[in-house]
């Protein structure tokens, strides 16, 4: 069976529906700034991609919100539009077979935080009564299918930063091999809070810039770090034929899916990127697409020294040759780096890129590194035909995931 998208929505630093996240994306938007969420005083890190006049009215109700911590509410938001945007009628459909997979890497850091300030001072018996619902990962999957009504298959993968390509590949293998007929896919995370930001910083992979221009610069020379961010990508995955007797849009076609783990180390990826490299290759064999095939590659490329540097061969061993002509840049060198929603929106991001014939430019890219020497599209964006693409993620503790996407042919 194939499979198609038939909907889209998200939240992300630059921009809170798809119209005005890819003009943002068009112009070079710049999502970082310093960091408003907390006091940073006592941080090296100062700069963040947060999330700007989030607002969930005429999505989820006050009462259901107050229920949902803030990674939740991203998710149903981005749920809701991208169910909106398909112009699916659930209530006229077997909801039996309407799933839900949506991953999440982190979960409520900001409410764990909070009632553990609280549970300290005040002692036990003063917390959240929810506490444990609002903080557990898998509740953004559960609230999305509460809220719409998918009574299928409800996952929350959680592989760190690549949960939200995972969750699309797993839920284009359902559909593929006919246990859904549709699966809102994709990922969530907001963790930009003290222990969130404090955890990472200890790890020394955040950025300790200070400028936001020179902050998250994927495949500088002087890239020193990822900038945290926060953010929700849904895709509504459809069964072709299911998509096509109710008349919807199809905005791409899902090809192929592949995952490897590194078994190497728990922050550091594999120098030389073979486990990436087969992520790569599964996914287009599966795909049925020969290097000479790929038109673009949205990258992790999440700025710091080593991702980069192995992300970039990984590409050369998966495409040989043909790599230094494909098309290549990061989507987080003007989100940050969103985590589990990361795969998610830079899935969108590339069927925007197929459906506007148009690579975006890798914002920030300036001094060249000679370890790093294929086409990242410094300086400018790229107006092309985009027939065949792929959407790479990698997450602490090794995982790997590769989804390739293909424009729409009958």
């Amino acid at each position: 069976m194939r499979v198609v998208v038939t909907g889209m929505g998200l939240v992300t630093p630059i921009g809170n529906t798809i119209e005005e996240f890819w003009k943002n994306v068009k112009l070079g938007k710049n999502g970082i700034s310093k960091i408003e969420n907390f006091d940073t005083s006592d941080f090296k890190v100062k700069l963040a991609a947060e999330i700007k006049d989030f607002d969930y009215t005429g999505y989820i109700d006050p009462k259901s919100a107050k229920r949902m911590d803030r990674f939740s509410q991203f998710g149903v938001v981005a749920a809701k539009q991208a169910i909106l945007d398909s112009k699916l009628d659930i209530e006229k459909e077997d909801k039996y077979k309407i799933g839900v997979s949506v991953g999440c890497g982190i979960g409520g850091l900001d409410i764990i935080e909070k009632e553990t300030e609280k549970m300290n001072e005040k002692g036990p018996g003063k917390i959240h009564p929810l506490t444990a619902p609002l903080v557990l990962g898998n509740m953004v999957a559960a609230n999305i299918a509460k809220e719409v009504g998918c009574m299928g298959k409800c996952l929350d993968i959680c592989t760190a930063c690549a949960s939200g390509t995972n969750s699309i590949g797993e839920a284009f293998r359902s559909i593929k091999h006919g246990e859904m007929d549709v699966i809102l896919a994709g990922g969530v995370d907001s963790s930009i809070c003290r222990i969130g930001v404090a955890s990472f910083q200890g790890l020394t992979a955040l950025t300790t810039s200070d400028n936001p221009d020179r902050a998250s610069i994927p495949f500088d020379k002087e890239r020193n770090g990822f900038i945290t961010g926060e953010g929700a990508g849904v895709l509504v995955l459809e069964e072709l034929e299911h998509a096509i007797k109710r008349g919807a849009k199809i905005y791409g076609e899902i090809v192929g899916y592949g995952a490897t783990c590194d078994a190497y180390h728990v922050t550091t990826p594999r120098e030389d990127g073979i486990a990436v490299a087969k992520a790569i290759e599964l996914a287009m064999e599966e795909a049925n697409v020969k290097s000479e095939e790929i038109d673009y590659i949205n990258a992790h490329g999440t700025s710091t020294y080593y991702n980069d540097l192995t992300e970039t061969r990984a590409i050369k061993l998966a495409l040989g040759e043909y790599a230094k002509k494909v098309k290549i840049n990061s989507t987080k060198s003007m989100t940050g780096h969103l985590f589990a929603a990361s795969g998610a929106v830079e899935a969108i991001t590339c069927i925007k890129s197929i459906e506007d014939s148009y690579v975006h430019q890798t914002v920030g890219l300036e001094v060249d590194d000679p370890e790093c020497d294929l086409d990242y599209c410094k300086g400018q964006g790229i107006e092309m035909p985009v027939n065949v693409a792929i959407s790479n993620s990698m997450g602490f503790g090794g995982h790997n995931a590769t989804i390739v996407i293909k424009k729409y042919n009958k």
